[in-house]
């Protein structure tokens, strides 16, 4: 069976990393050898990117982030992805390029043609392979973003430098994973996330069917 590169998208507080575990433990039962891993992060180098580009301290150019997320994005890809692949192993990813329009080219710039263009350019030289599917969380985002809080105990100092955005920000960002998927219908499957986590993995088992 040929190797296969999943994503999950979404804003803040939707399940991506229960349901990615999850769906990694459905498929090791049917025999199949899969990695797990996230972005931005992923690699010793991209790791250390994405300690900086979580803290709530490091403040940051918008042009700077964006350039941050696709050098920890080609060192992941390189270092992690494609060789996993290559040896036969499904890769499952908590976040990927999607997640760059969505947050950096929405939530950042308001989805100006401007920085689209910049995120297509970099996306051409230095992401060699798209997922073969991509899985969107769709909640609600008022009601991510409570369970996010409720996950960080209600404690500001615990919610990363993302999460502690204002909800108009995450607004922003959903209406950019919207745009992903218009544009991708046939890689990015987006699933309804309302429900509980038995409900909706049985959503992704089947769309990924």
């Amino acid at each position: 069976m040929t190797a296969r590169f999943i994503s999950f998208e979404g804003t803040e507080g939707v399940g991506k990393t229960t349901l990615l575990n999850a769906l990694a433990k459905h498929l090791r039962a049917q025999g199949i050898n899969v990695l797990t891993t996230r972005e931005p992060g992923g690699s010793v180098f991209a790791e250390r990117l994405r300690a900086l580009l979580l803290d709530p301290t490091t403040h940051l150019a918008d042009d700077s982030e964006l350039l941050l997320m696709f050098a920890a994005r080609a060192d992941h890809l390189a270092q992690t992805i494609l060789p996993a692949l290559a040896a036969g192993t499904w890769v499952l990813c908590d976040r990927f390029v999607d997640s760059s329009v969505a947050y950096q080219g929405f939530g950042r710039k308001h989805g100006d043609a401007d920085t689209l263009a910049k995120i297509h350019s970099l996306t051409e030289q230095f992401v060699s392979r798209l997922p073969d599917c991509t899985i969107w969380l769709d909640l609600p985002v008022a009601q991510g973003m409570a369970r996010a809080k409720r996950r960080a105990d209600l404690d500001m100092a615990m919610l990363d430098r993302f999460e502690q955005q204002q909800l108009a920000f995450f607004e922003r960002v959903y209406q950019g994973f919207a745009y992903c998927q218009t544009h991708a219908p046939k890689r990015i499957q987006r699933i309804d996330a309302t429900g509980d986590t038995e409900a909706v993995l049985a959503t992704v088992i089947a769309a990924l069917s």
